[in-house]
Formats: structure tokens, sequence, C-alpha cells
């Protein structure tokens, strides 16, 4: 059996359909029979409203950012604190990578395997 596909928009109305269902203490088989769906369906929204949120809040933070001028002295500060903990980053995976490269190369010394030999690309 073919179930019933919902748009976006009905899902978040029926998702906030089942905040208040919940606000009032009902069960997850009464939140999904008073929606229409069945309980895993339920679940599935839930978790899919929940993965949706992330890229929500960056629109808001991208509209947010729009709003200040490029020329504020906050701004200004942020991308210097990004720059620098960017480049603390960058060091802290080039250290990693060289100590894997080591650690690699004794396992080969150790095995007595050929040494392998670096990608071109």
């Amino acid at each position: 059996m073919v179930g019933k596909r919902h748009a976006l928009e009905e899902i978040s109305v029926k998702l906030a359909q089942a905040d208040n269902l919940v606000a009032k203490g009902k069960t997850q088989r009464e939140i999904s029979s008073a929606l229409g769906v069945s309980v895993m369906t339920y679940h599935r929204w839930k978790k899919m409203l929940k993965s949706h949120q992330p890229t929500m809040n960056r629109g808001l933070q991208e509209t947010a950012g729009r709003l200040h001028s490029p020329g504020d002295a906050n701004s200004e500060e942020a991308i210097k604190r990004l720059e620098l903990e960017n480049a603390q980053l960058r060091r802290l995976v080039t250290d990693a990578l060289l100590e894997k490269l080591k650690y690699e190369e004794e396992l080969r010394a150790h095995r007595g395997a050929p040494p392998r030999r670096p990608d071109n690309g």
C-alpha cells in the first residue's frame, strides 16, 4: 500500500500540533493517530525536522550577518579571530598527518614492506 506524500509545510503544521499534544501529556500512539500517520512516520518527521534545523539556523545567521555593515569593527575582529583559529587548526591537522606518516613508515619498516610512493595529485 502506497501512502500519502505530505508537503514540508503540512509536516511542520502537523509537528506543531504534535508539540501541543505532547504538552498535554498524550502518548506517541495517540499523537500519531491524531495526526493521521503511523508512529514511525511521526518519528521520521521529527528526525527530519532536527536535520533541517541547522540549515534553517544557518540561513538566519547569514541574514543577520547581512544586516551589519562590512566595515563594522566587530566583524573585523571576528574575521581576525577566525583566521587565527583557522591557522591553528591547519597546524594541528598538519602535525597529525606528519605523525600518521611517521607511524606508517615505522609499521612498514617493522613489517619489511617497501615504502609507499606518494600520490601525484
